[in-house]
C-alpha cells in the first residue's frame, strides 16, 4: 500500500466536440453543471482526498483554463501546455511526467464527476492501491449509479479487484470506468510524449495482471456529453440534493 496520493492531473485539453455550440466559445471542463463547473468538481474531489499538488494540461481554449486556474486557492496548480499540439490522453501524461514526480499520482477527467456522501470515495481508492501487484487501479461505478451514459459497462472485475474488458458490454456484472486512476508512474518510462491513448496502458496492465479496479462505494456519477444532457444531470443533481436533505 501507498501512505498517500498527494499529486493529481486533471485532463483538460480536448475539444468537448459533442458539446457544441457551448464549447464553441467555453472549454468543456468549464461548462457549469449545477452551478459548478466540471474542472472544479473534478478538483474538490481530488482535494477532498488530501490532494495537494494538481497538474492541469490546457489545449483547446487554453487561455480560459489557465485563468479559471489562477483563482483557486487549492488544491495547487501547474499547468501543462499543449498548446504546440494536442498529445492525446497517454501522450498528455508523458509530457506531464516531470512536473508530477516519481510517486503513484491520480488522474482524473476534468468532464466527468460525481457526487458522494460520507467518506471520500478517492480516499478509500488512495488506501487500496498497491504499487507491488498493481500498475494501474481504476475507480468504477456500476451502470445503475450513473446519469448521462448512454452505452455499457467497460470491464469484469474479479474476486481479487483484477480487471479484464468485457467482450459484452450488456453484461449486468459489469462495471464502468468512473474517471479515476491511480498510475505507478514507471509505466510510462519508455513512452514518449506523443499523441496516444491511455488504453495502451491498459491493455498492457491487463496482460500482465496488474490492472486492478475499485468500485466507487457511495456516490452517483455523471457525465455530460451533450447539450441535451446538461438539464438530465442538473435535474439528477437537484433530486439526490433533496434525498440527502430529506
Amino acid at each position: 500500500m501507498v501512505a498517500g496520493v498527494t499529486t493529481a492531473m486533471i485532463l483538460a485539453a480536448g475539444f468537448g466536440k459533442r458539446l457544441r455550440p457551448i464549447t464553441d466559445t467555453v472549454p468543456k471542463p468549464l461548462v457549469p453543471v449545477g452551478g459548478k463547473t466540471m474542472l472544479d468538481r473534478s478538483l474538490d474531489l481530488a482535494g477532498s482526498a488530501g490532494v495537494a499538488r494538481a497538474v492541469v494540461n490546457v489545449h483547446y481554449l487554453a487561455d480560459q483554463i489557465i485563468g479559471h486556474c489562477a483563482k483557486r486557492a487549492s488544491p495547487a496548480i501547474t499547468i501543462s501546455d499543449e498548446t504546440a499540439g494536442i498529445l492525446e490522453t497517454g501522450g498528455g501524461v508523458v509530457k506531464a511526467l516531470p512536473l508530477l514526480g516519481t510517486d503513484p499520482f491520480l488522474l482524473l477527467n476534468a468532464d466527468t464527476f460525481w457526487v458522494e456522501w460520507g467518506r471520500p470515495n478517492l480516499t478509500a481508492m488512495i488506501e487500496r492501491f498497491d504499487p507491488a501487484e498493481m500498475d494501474i487501479l481504476l475507480m468504477l461505478c456500476r451502470l445503475r449509479d450513473t446519469t448521462g451514459h448512454a452505452g455499457g459497462a467497460d470491464f469484469a472485475i474479479g474476486a481479487d479487484g483484477r480487471l479484464t474488458r468485457l467482450a459484452d458490454k450488456t453484461d449486468p456484472a459489469g462495471v464502468l470506468y468512473a474517471g479515476a486512476t491511480i498510475y505507478n508512474p514507471a509505466i510510462f518510462a519508455e513512452s514518449a510524449a506523443e499523441p496516444h491513448s491511455l488504453n495502451l496502458y491498459y491493455d498492457r496492465a491487463a496482460a500482465e495482471g496488474r490492472l486492478f479496479g475499485h468500485v466507487m462505494e457511495d456516490g452517483h456519477w455523471f457525465t455530460v456529453g451533450t447539450p441535451e444532457a446538461l438539464p438530465a444531470a442538473e435535474t439528477k443533481l437537484d433530486s439526490l440534493a433533496r434525498q440527502r436533505a430529506d
